[in-house]
């Protein structure tokens, strides 16, 4: 839902940064594994407490992570670049709710479990119109230039990383939160499979 607004923003300096980091001979694909590396470091210092130290970390690997994107930009997107965005995006996402069940599994456990559910059905119904949309020739730049059909939906990127940053500077209340944003999930994922199948039709 907001990811649209916040691309709006953020392009520009990115574009900016990634002329250099390109012209430095630093690849989209070296920037995508170091944002994962960081956000699974994030998630290593989520389970031993340090949410201070997790939250520098995460934040540092999704501005890596929105920097590939830019960088692709400067030369050419491929589909291996595609595959290992979206494949270690879905791994950063997932590891940071198992770290906080894994860091305290009676108060967490239950609430992580229900997050990465919604993350499931959002995410599946997400990559599925996306297959289908190649199917039928479908694009949009409503989101900016993605390698892959991107349906937006209340729950996006953006508002992962503003509840994940939320879990880190509120860790006490994570299973309010999680139970919330996965509450947020369910009606995303639900509103895309609506979306997807009025889109796609009977074809």
């Amino acid at each position: 839902m907001l990811d649209s607004r916040f691309r709006r923003l953020i392009d520009p300096p990115l574009d900016a940064l990634a002329r250099r980091i390109a012209g430095a001979g630093i690849t989209a694909d070296q920037l995508t594994v170091a944002g994962a590396v960081f956000g699974i470091a994030a998630a290593a210092a989520i389970m031993l407490g340090a949410f201070a130290i997790a939250l520098v970390l995460f934040a540092a690997g999704r501005i890596v992570d929105g920097l590939d994107g830019a960088v692709a930009r400067q030369s050419q997107s491929t589909d291996r670049g595609a595959l290992l965005d979206i494949t270690l995006d879905f791994l950063v996402y997932a590891a940071i709710p198992l770290a906080f069940a894994v860091h305290d599994p009676a108060r967490n456990a239950l609430a992580a479990a229900t997050l990465l559910a919604a993350f499931l059905i959002n995410g599946t119904a997400f990559l599925a119109f996306a297959l289908m949309a190649e199917r039928q020739k479908l694009e949009t730049t409503a989101q900016g230039r993605k390698s892959i059909y991107y349906l937006a939906g209340l729950a996006g990127g953006s508002e992962t990383i503003i509840a994940f940053v939320a879990f880190c500077l509120l860790p006490s209340w994570f299973p309010v939160l999680a139970f919330a944003f996965a509450a947020l999930c369910f009606v995303s994922g639900s509103a895309r499979i609506l979306i997807a199948a009025q889109r796609l039709g009977k074809t």
